[in-house]
């Protein structure tokens, strides 16, 4: 199976979960820049949900990149991880309006640790395709920044009841770790270029 189709509609989706976040951007009335005040914590809600998705768009990109195959079970495993990240829109504007409030904030590493969980679902999918000896099975090795990843969610979603501004910054912290992007993919690619 051509994997083109299920690369355009993973792009169509997180465009569409982007569109929708921003949509709950409001606009204030006034002209001062105090008025822009009852906005913010939405504001850096979507922020900071832009960047989980920009970072989950470049990944699936490069992963895709280096899968040649994909299966029915391909396209289950990656449309398990939207339906997951669809979720975004929702614990982001739940969160932004409440003020980064403890449940709120709980239900936002809840869809970050299962859409991080249906990605490395979705990788351990292709790899099953492409063979543990592929370029693919290589790059991502044992995958400790993803594991790392899905244990600072599992931790951040009870500390949100303690202290929602360390579950938050757990939450940058995790964005932080990804916002470079994983060479892994990029790095095993270039090997058979240059050989």
């Amino acid at each position: 199976m051509n994997k083109t189709r299920l690369e355009a509609f993973s792009d169509g989706v997180l465009a569409i979960i982007i569109t929708i976040m921003v949509l709950e951007l409001h606009i204030s009335h006034g002209t001062e820049l105090a008025a822009l005040q009852p906005v913010l914590p939405v504001f850096f809600c979507y922020v900071l949900s832009f960047v989980y998705i920009g970072i989950y768009w470049n990944n699936h990109h490069h992963m895709l990149h280096a899968a040649h195959r994909v299966t029915g079970g391909v396209l289950w495993a990656n449309l398990h991880l939207l339906f997951w990240l669809s979720l975004l829109p929702f614990a982001t504007g739940w969160m932004g309006v409440n003020e980064f409030a403890s449940t709120p904030t709980a239900l936002y590493g809840v869809v970050l640790l299962m859409s991080g969980t249906a990605y490395w679902i979705l990788s351990r999918t292709l790899i099953g395709v492409e063979g543990t000896q592929s370029k693919l099975a290589r790059a991502i090795g044992k995958d400790i920044k993803g594991r790392t990843s899905l244990l600072i969610y599992a931790v951040a979603i009870p500390v949100a009841f303690l202290n929602r501004w360390v579950s938050q910054a757990l939450y940058v912290l995790v964005a932080m770790m990804w916002l470079i992007p994983d060479r892994r993919i990029e790095r095993v690619m270039g090997e058979n270029e240059e050989g």
